[in-house]
């Protein structure tokens, strides 16, 4: 269980059928391969990722949802811009735990 002083992260999935999706966790390399493994949220159930395309550090749960809650009501258009802006997505290898 994740202590109240831990950073959480919101993190962006680029999944099949060109979507994304959006979501926080307190240890990404375990909530990717949960994804992975089919036992993540119901949308990447049915639409499996591809790869992290964004991630970002957040002092606190409070604040990740927050961001979470900002991010999800951009436009398409606007993500995009903001993953472009963001650089090189990381291999799908950089998030699987050991």
């Amino acid at each position: 269980m994740a202590g109240a002083d831990e950073p959480w992260v919101l993190y962006v999935l680029e999944c099949t059928g060109a979507r994304l999706y959006a979501g926080i966790t307190n240890d990404l390399a375990a909530r990717y391969a949960a994804h992975c493994a089919g036992r993540g949220a119901r949308f990447t159930r049915a639409f499996p990722p591809l790869r992290i395309v964004a991630a970002a550090q957040l002092p606190s749960r409070s604040a990740a949802l927050k961001a979470e809650y900002a991010l999800k009501r951009r436009p398409r258009a606007d993500k995009l811009a903001f993953l472009a802006a963001c650089g090189t997505p990381l291999p799908a290898e950089a998030f699987t735990p050991a």
